[in-house]
């Protein structure tokens, strides 16, 4: 296959509003280095990490809510993050993205070629924390083409669509990771917060794959929904916990949403909890009573960084039919601000998909 020397892709060009999304159809092909494979994109799903770092919100000068600097960015919002290092612009985002290796680099099996792949989107390099986000450090799935170290781009076997394939990564990899590291088991009961959106609807599942009893928090417009993905029951997102299940009811809690709930969701797990975040849609500033962590012997954990399992065990997942995806919508990419718009809206249960 001869390779294009250009190709269409969205740009991040700085912090702020949608304006700052560019599409553009003169963007250089990346070519595959030693290790790498490069992926014609079929699809590619949108996450909260795209707009939190189109905005700058993971400044620590930010302390609101994820919509509040949606469509125009968060004023103050600068490099100050926890990465260690600035942001460069411009950028090719997408973290979710399925496609078909179309080349490979020196040191890869040419037989890779034609693969149908998942990219796992936190690249690892030499020890456990030292790695790279796909659509953050590295140009990501918003583009005709993507280049990704061949380790990470995993072959799939699958009757889904490139639409379907492209929910998984990102979400349902994140839930997975929560769960897995906060051990949970079969039997035990579990609160997921943000149950509608891409990762909660994941861990849902994930949760309910795994026989626990899982109960969720979402809006009543979407509990019918959430239960048919294995909740055992829906309670409200505003919901008062305490007078609902006491303080010593949850094994274990998923948080994707931080907020005012952080500290009823403490006080609802049993001694000995866990409580696993990765998200804090509604809030990154919380208020902790520490004696409630001490006192009951809780444990929270912190989830970003893959532990090495999860994405294998989630090919498996879905290439057994265990597991199912959840596309809300369907956008073309060169509308990925209004794709953005809609996601904003939280109207909807799953994931928004850009379609190339």
């Amino acid at each position: 296959m001869t390779l294009p020397a250009v190709m269409g892709a969205v740009l991040l060009t700085g912090y702020g509003g949608y304006d700052k999304l560019e599409w553009r159809t003169d963007v250089p092909v990346p070519l595959p280095e030693v290790g790498d494979v490069l992926i014609r994109i079929g699809a590619a799903a949108v996450n909260n990490t795209d707009i939190n770092t189109r905005i700058g919100w993971y400044s620590k000068a930010v302390a609101e809510a994820t919509d509040a600097g949606a469509a125009t960015g968060i004023e103050g919002a600068g490099d100050d993050g926890w990465s260690g290092a600035a942001f460069t612009f411009p950028r090719i985002q997408g973290a979710d993205a399925c496609g078909q290796i179309v080349a490979v680099g020196e040191g890869v099996d040419s037989s890779r070629i034609g693969q149908r792949v998942l990219v796992e989107p936190v690249f690892r390099g030499h020890s456990r924390f030292d790695i790279r986000y796909f659509g953050s450090e590295v140009d990501g799935g918003f583009a005709e083409y993507a280049r990704v170290p061949s380790v990470h781009a995993h072959r799939i076997e699958s009757t889904c669509s490139d639409v379907e394939l492209a929910s998984f990564p990102c979400a349902y990899a994140t839930a997975e990771n929560i769960l897995t590291r906060i051990g949970l088991q079969a039997g035990e009961r579990v609160l997921i917060t943000g149950a509608s959106g891409g990762v909660g609807s994941a861990a849902v599942q994930l949760a309910k794959r795994r026989g626990a009893e899982v109960t969720a928090m979402a809006a009543d417009a979407k509990a019918e929904t959430v239960r048919d993905l294995g909740a055992s029951q829906v309670v409200p997102r505003d919901a008062d916990l305490e007078s609902l299940f006491g303080s010593e009811y949850f094994d274990a809690a998923v948080d994707i949403v931080g907020g005012g709930q952080f500290g009823p969701i403490l006080n609802a797990l049993k001694r000995g909890g866990r409580y696993g975040v990765s998200g804090a849609i509604s809030g990154p500033v919380v208020d902790l009573d520490l004696r409630t962590l001490y006192l009951k012997d809780l444990r929270l954990i912190g989830c970003t960084v893959l532990e090495p399992e999860v994405f294998p065990n989630l090919i498996g997942y879905i290439e057994r039919g265990e597991i199912k995806p959840v596309v809300a919508a369907t956008y073309p990419i060169t509308d990925i601000a209004a794709a953005q718009e809609a996601f904003l809206t939280k109207r909807h249960v799953g994931k928004i998909v850009l379609v190339l």
